[in-house]
């Protein structure tokens, strides 16, 4: 990737990481406003519960493993966020340390200009027509759609943790027909982001099946997510459809433990690690399209 290409790059997430501290800001500052109109006393402050969720699945996050799943998953087993509330505080609380990983990767690895720039445009695309759409979604539909994205990151979790998948290949880009491809493939990613579901495992895959180098999909996976997810978030907040106390944990757990595992420890043996991460997200899953199936009961009316 030449240095043109790659500091200009550079220069727009810098551009996209001050709109998105300023969207925190604005959220933050709305909070404060809310809580005096209420003359309530609730703490914005994360909990060391919250801190410590978004150091581990950060921590996971940049050696590959993906934070979105873990991250439900834990928010479902501590009752820390309402069902209705994950897909928000998943993206306002992950894009911090997203953008810490984007930086150090983008600028670590290899990779072909036109592929990735456009790659990550397309996925921010899909980000920002799908928040619109999750956003106004009812308790049950994001129950519903959760359930199922979880059940299908899982199921991909476990092909990688397998070792099943398509044969490595050795292109740092892609031209033509499978470019208009992988602008698909990332778009509808971009999209189902907004729903819950981690981009990285799905991306490695489009990645690995279009011929290139399956390193060359850390910069495109985190450099899509650092860019769609502050698009995505602006609209979760000014919805506020996010828990701003455990999105702060992610945040504060979560930009150190990126840095630990991207400059420190660099590698792991995560095989068990990933089959855990596959049990644990398909009982949420299965829990998830349970509770979506309760509510639905609750809330159909009685025959008679």
């Amino acid at each position: 990737m030449s240095l043109d290409a790659k500091s200009w790059l550079l220069v727009a997430l810098g551009c996209i990481s001050l709109f998105h501290l300023f969207t925190l800001g604005t959220a933050i500052a709305q909070k404060r406003r809310d809580a005096a109109a209420a003359k309530s006393s609730e703490a914005i402050a994360p909990t060391p519960v919250g801190v410590a969720i978004g150091f581990v699945t950060n921590f996971f996050d940049t050696l590959g493993i993906g934070s979105f799943a873990p991250t439900t998953s834990l928010f479902r087993f501590f009752k820390s966020v309402p069902d209705e509330n994950i897909p928000g505080t998943l993206n306002v609380g992950h894009t911090i340390p997203t953008l810490i990983e984007a930086y150090i990767f983008i600028q670590a690895v290899q990779v072909d200009p036109k592929t990735l720039i456009t790659m990550i445009a397309a996925a921010t695309l899909g980000a920002w027509l799908g928040a619109g759409v999750v956003s106004g979604l009812s308790r049950t539909a994001v129950q519903r759609g959760m359930g199922v994205c979880l059940f299908v990151a899982a199921l991909l979790l476990a092909a990688k943790a397998a070792g099943i998948g398509p044969a490595q290949g050795v292109a740092e880009g892609v031209e033509g027909t499978k470019l208009v491809i992988a602008l698909v493939g990332n778009f509808i990613l971009g999209a189902l982001m907004t729903l819950g579901i981690g981009l990285y495992g799905p991306c490695l895959i489009l990645v690995s099946m279009l011929g290139m180098n399956p390193t060359a999909a850390f910069p495109i996976m985190m450099g899509s997510c650092a860019f769609l997810m502050p698009v995505a978030s602006a609209r979760f907040t000014k919805t506020r459809r996010f828990d701003l106390k455990a999105s702060l944990g992610l945040i504060i757990g979560g930009a150190p433990a990126v840095l630990i595992a991207a400059l420190i420890v660099k590698s792991l043996p995560l095989q068990y690690v990933m089959w855990l991460v596959v049990v644990v997200v398909l009982y949420t899953s299965v829990t998830m399209l349970r509770s979506a199936m309760q509510s639905s009961q609750a809330t159909a009316p009685s025959a008679g």
